[in-house]
């Protein structure tokens, strides 16, 4: 092991003996962890930008080289025996490298490990075809409550499941269910090739990482009509603005074919922030959830998705609610605290009537 590799290899090792989530390196300054949500420096020496330049250079693999070299910034995943599974994003800002360490938990966690609300997010994975969306900003626990309903399925049915990752975030061991997980690089050249060819491969359920451009948007609505059912995750902190993404994908004079195949293919959304603990440190997942029944594919056919918000906040089905009811539940379980509950809620003037026991009837 080179000494450049070993400074990196203590520092991850401390991030992870800490809980932390990832690891932030710049060029001549000493390492930073984020602990809780929060960036919090290391009382370490600086890391010179020789040893950044060199630890990039080691492990980047092979097929990487090239867009590392040409454009300066490349994605990569790293393993350590005895400290964990990372997965790495290395970059050139001010002609220096830096480097960010996500941490990649090996084990997959369960929906009540998670302290979600199981049923209604079953229930929407049990769905035979069509699109499931996991949405929320960076970091804010997408990939992990993905997994845990893939996981579920595994254990649960008897089901070919082919992931296509970038790079792969959690290693499932077949139960019921067969994986196939193919990460961009390494099995496969590149992301439009892999979902070009992911039809022809026989699954019955397919995970693209991230709906990240029209031509992944259009392939999983072609995988959904087919009768399959995808998983995948946006950036996008509210449904509201997930549909908005998705009709971005689409021009002005396409936009009734849009909401028709929208309407046909979406069977829900799953948005996500993450909310500090009260005690013990760490940060507690909050969802809102839209079941994509009747009701909800029909306002999508008519362009009405400003109503959409109204069937959230009612929450009138059980599967289909606002984030502030799921706030003020982990409030009640004593999870998160009020003051964290009310800077967190996208309707804190609502959710503060909500906790004094007020609720108007939408």
């Amino acid at each position: 092991m080179s000494p450049h590799t070993e400074i990196f290899n203590d520092l991850l090792r401390l991030a992870v003996e800490s809980g932390a989530s990832d690891v932030v390196i710049k060029s001549n300054k000493p390492g930073y962890v984020r602990l809780s949500g929060r960036l919090k420096p290391v009382d370490m020496d600086p890391i010179s930008a020789t040893d950044a330049q060199a630890f990039v250079d080691e492990h980047v693999p092979k097929v990487f080289r090239k867009r590392w070299d040409d454009e300066g910034q490349v994605d990569f995943a790293y393993s350590s025996d005895g400290i964990g599974r990372f997965r790495v994003n290395g970059f050139h800002q001010r002609g220096l490298v830096s480097i960010v360490f996500r941490h990649i938990k090996s084990r997959v966690p369960t929906l009540d490990e998670l302290s979600l609300q199981s049923e209604p997010l079953l229930k929407l994975a049990q769905a035979k075809d069509g699109i499931l969306l996991v949405c929320g900003a960076t970091g804010s626990g997408k990939s992990s409550t993905m997994a845990a309903l893939l996981n579920w399925i595994n254990q649960n049915a008897d089901r070919h499941i082919i992931t296509i990752e970038d790079p792969i975030e959690y290693t499932f061991q077949d139960d019921k269910s067969v994986f196939q997980q193919r990460e961009i690089g390494l099995d496969v050249p590149d992301f439009h090739m892999a979902i070009k060819s992911v039809l022809r491969q026989n699954p019955d359920i397919i995970l693209i990482g991230e709906m990240r451009d029209r031509e992944t948007f259009e392939t999983a609505i072609s995988a959904a009509e087919t009768g399959h059912l995808v998983f995948s995750t946006m950036h996008a902190g509210t449904t509201a603005q997930a549909l908005t993404r998705l009709f971005e994908f689409f021009p002005p004079e396409q936009q009734l074919q849009a909401r028709r195949q929208i309407a046909g293919s979406i069977r829900g959304f799953i948005c996500q922030k993450l909310i500090p603990a009260i005690e013990g440190g760490g940060r507690y997942p909050v969802n809102e959830v839209l079941n994509a029944d009747a009701t909800v594919r029909n306002l999508i056919l008519e362009g009405q998705f400003e109503r959409i918000q109204g069937l959230l906040d009612s929450g009138s089905d059980s599967g289909t609610y606002a984030f502030n009811k799921d706030i003020l539940r982990m409030v009640k379980a004593g999870k998160i605290s009020k003051a964290d509950a009310l800077r967190f809620s996208p309707n804190p003037q609502q959710l503060d009537m909500n906790l004094k026991g007020i609720f108007i009837k939408v």
